[in-house]
C-alpha cells in the first residue's frame, strides 16, 4: 500500500495572471502559500489483477481505464497504463471551496503512480504532469497555479513565463514574521459551492479580448510582485491592503466572481476590523479569507461571522509526500 497527500493552496494574489490566455502574452505571477489541509490517495494491489477500483464519493470497479467516468482519474490511469490496483481518494475539504481541490487531487494521483510504479520523478515533472492533464488533455479553462503550489507546497513566489515555463522562489522572511503571517490569517466557509471552469471560461475569454480586463490582470501582476518585497522586507502586514484591492480589481474580471451573500459576509467581516479580504479561488462561492493581526479584532471579526464556519489556519511547508508505503 502507497499513501500520498499533497495540500491545499491559498492564493494571495495574482490569481488570473497564471491563465494561458494572458501569460502566453504578458508573463503572469502568484504569490500563494499552502495550508495543513490535504487530498489523500491510498493505492493498493487489488485481488484481481485485471480490475480497476475507485473509490471517492462513488466508485468504479473496471477492466479498461477507457471506462473510467471520473475525468481525471480516467486520464492518468490511461496515460501510465496500470491495472490490478485499487485506488481510494479522501479530502480534509470538500470540492469547489477554491482551494485547488481538482489540481490537488491530481498531483496526489500522478505522485502515488509514480511511487506505485517505482519511480523517481522531480516535483517540477510532476507538477507540469498535472498541467497537461488538466489544461491540455482534459481541455479544463483553469490556470498553472493550483499544480505547482500543490506540489511544491509552502509560501511561494510563481512566475508564469510566454513560453510555458514556471520560476518558481521560495519567500524568505524572518520566522517570527512567519508565525505573524500564519496568526493574522481568518479563513470562513461561505457554504455556497462553485463551478471555477466557468467562471474561469469567461475570465479567458475576457483576457483574450477586452483590454480593460487585461490591464487589471497587469496591475494584479505589479501588485504581486510589490507584495513580494514586501514579504523578503518581513512586512508581513502589507497582505492587508493587497487583499483588499485585489478582491475589488477581481470581482471585475468576470460574471459571478461574488454575490450578495459573499458580498454580505466580506464587509461585516471588513467592518468588524480586518485590514483586509479576498475570496479564495475563482469565485462564487467557497471560502473568504481575511487578514487581522489584532487579537482584539480576530474576535470582533469571528462574532460578526458566527453564522459561517471557521477554518482555522496552518501554514504547509511539505508539497506533495508520500506519507506511507508498504
Amino acid at each position: 500500500m502507497i499513501i500520498s497527500r499533497a495540500p491545499f493552496r491559498v492564493s494571495f494574489c495574482g490569481g488570473g495572471s497564471d491563465i494561458p490566455s494572458f501569460y502566453e502574452q504578458f508573463g503572469g505571477c502568484v504569490l500563494s502559500t499552502t495550508i495543513r489541509r490535504y487530498v489523500y490517495l491510498t493505492i493498493n494491489r487489488a485481488f484481481n489483477k485485471d480490475t480497476i477500483t475507485l473509490k471517492y464519493s462513488q466508485t468504479e470497479v473496471v477492466t479498461d481505464p477507457k471506462d473510467i467516468q471520473h475525468r481525471i482519474f480516467g486520464q492518468v490511469l490511461r496515460d501510465f497504463g496500470t491495472k490490478g490496483i485499487e485506488i481510494t481518494s479522501m479530502a480534509d475539504i470538500p470540492a469547489g471551496t477554491g482551494l485547488g481541490s481538482s489540481s490537488t487531487f491530481t498531483v496526489a494521483l500522478i505522485k502515488a503512480m509514480y511511487a506505485y510504479n517505482s519511480r523517481y520523478v522531480s516535483t517540477y515533472k510532476i507538477a507540469k504532469e498535472a498541467c497537461e492533464v488538466e489544461i491540455n488533455q482534459l481541455g479544463n479553462p483553469i490556470g498553472k497555479q493550483d499544480q505547482f503550489a500543490a506540489a511544491f507546497g509552502g509560501l511561494r513566489y510563481y512566475e508564469f513565463c510566454p513560453d510555458g515555463f514556471v520560476k518558481i522562489e521560495p519567500i524568505i522572511m524572518h520566522r517570527s514574521s512567519f508565525r505573524h503571517l500564519e496568526n493574522s490569517m481568518m479563513m470562513f466557509y461561505t457554504g455556497a459551492l462553485h463551478d471555477a471552469n466557468k467562471i474561469l471560461s469567461e475570465q479567458s475569454k475576457n483576457l483574450a479580448t477586452a483590454n480593460e480586463k487585461i490591464e487589471a490582470t497587469k496591475k494584479l501582476c505589479e501588485m504581486t510582485r510589490d507584495l513580494k518585497r514586501e514579504f523578503e522586507a518581513n512586512n508581513v502586514d502589507a497582505l492587508g491592503e493587497t487583499l483588499r484591492v485585489s478582491w475589488e480589481i477581481k470581482k471585475g474580471l468576470a460574471r459571478g466572481i461574488s454575490s450578495p451573500l459573499i458580498d454580505d459576509a466580506y464587509e461585516r467581516g471588513m467592518k468588524a476590523g480586518a485590514m483586509g479580504g479576498k475570496l479564495l479561488g475563482a469565485g462564487g462561492g467557497g471560502f473568504l479569507l481575511f487578514y487581522v493581526p489584532d487579537e482584539e479584532k480576530k474576535k470582533a471579526v469571528r462574532e460578526a461571522l458566527s453564522d459561517l464556519i471557521e477554518l482555522p489556519v496552518e501554514l504547509d511547508n511539505s508539497g506533495a509526500t508520500i506519507v506511507y508505503t508498504e
